[in-house]
C-alpha cells in the first residue's frame, strides 16, 4: 500500500460520513440559501446588517465548523469531495477513522481562524461569508504529500504526471501567490494556507512521535 496508495478502492467510514454531511449541507443551502448562509457560513468579527433579510449577522462559534459543510455551487462541492475521497481514503486507512477526523477538524478550524484574522487585519471593506471544505482538503493534500511523497499523480490540466511532494509544494506556492497578489478575488486563499499550516504542525508532532505512517 505504501508504494501504490491509490490501489485502495473502498470508502472508509469517516470519508463516507463526511461525504454525506457535505451533501446534506449542499441540499440545505439549496432549500433555504439565505437562512443557511446567514447562520452557518463563516462571518467576520463584528455585526453587519442585511437589509434584504432584516437581520444583523456576524461571527458565531459554531461557524468555525459549519462553514466547511457548505459550498457555493455543485462544482465547488464536487472538486472538494473528489479531493477528500481521492486522498483522504488512503490516509484514513493508515490512521483510522477517529485520528483522521481529528486531523481534518484541526485543518478546517485552522483555515477558519486564519480567514478570520486575515479579514480582521486586511479587510477591504466588502464583507462576504466564507464557505467550503477547501481548508480541510488542502490539509489532506499536505498529509498525503508528506506520507507518500513519491506517489505518482496525474494532473488534469495540463495532463502530466508528477510526484505527490511536488504537487503539494506547487499547490501551496500558487495559493500563496494568489493570496498575496489578490488574484481570483472571492477565493479564500489564506484559509487554504491556514488549513495546510495547522495540518503541518500536527503532522510534525506525529512524525516526532513516530506516528505519521501508523
Amino acid at each position: 500500500m505504501r508504494q501504490n496508495p491509490f490501489a485502495l478502492s473502498s470508502v472508509p467510514p469517516m470519508i463516507k460520513w463526511l461525504l454525506i454531511a457535505n451533501g446534506v449541507g449542499f441540499l440545505l443551502r439549496i432549500y433555504d440559501p439565505q437562512f443557511v448562509l446567514l447562520h452557518f457560513a463563516l462571518w467576520p468579527f463584528g455585526e453587519y446588517p442585511v437589509p434584504s433579510a432584516g437581520v444583523t449577522v456576524g461571527f458565531a462559534p459554531w461557524q468555525l465548523i459549519t462553514y466547511a459543510f457548505l459550498h457555493a455551487n455543485f462544482g465547488h462541492l464536487f472538486f472538494n469531495m473528489f479531493g477528500l475521497w481521492m486522498f483522504g481514503r488512503v490516509i484514513e486507512q493508515v490512521w483510522g477513522d477517529l485520528r483522521f477526523l481529528l486531523y481534518y477538524v484541526v485543518c478546517i478550524l485552522g483555515a477558519a481562524v486564519t480567514q478570520l484574522l486575515f479579514l480582521f487585519f486586511y479587510s477591504s471593506g466588502q464583507i462576504e461569508p466564507t464557505i467550503g471544505a477547501s481548508g480541510g482538503v488542502f490539509g489532506i493534500l499536505l498529509a498525503f504529500g508528506m506520507m507518500f511523497p513519491n506517489a505518482r499523480i496525474m494532473l488534469l490540466i495540463p495532463p502530466i504526471p508528477m510526484t505527490a511532494k511536488w504537487f503539494v509544494l506547487g499547490y501551496g506556492a500558487l495559493e500563496l501567490f494568489f493570496g498575496v497578489t489578490g488574484t481570483e478575488a472571492g477565493v479564500a486563499h489564506f484559509a487554504h494556507l491556514g488549513g495546510m499550516a495547522c495540518g503541518f504542525v500536527l503532522l510534525m508532532v506525529w512524525k516526532r512521535q513516530g506516528r505519521l505512517l501508523n
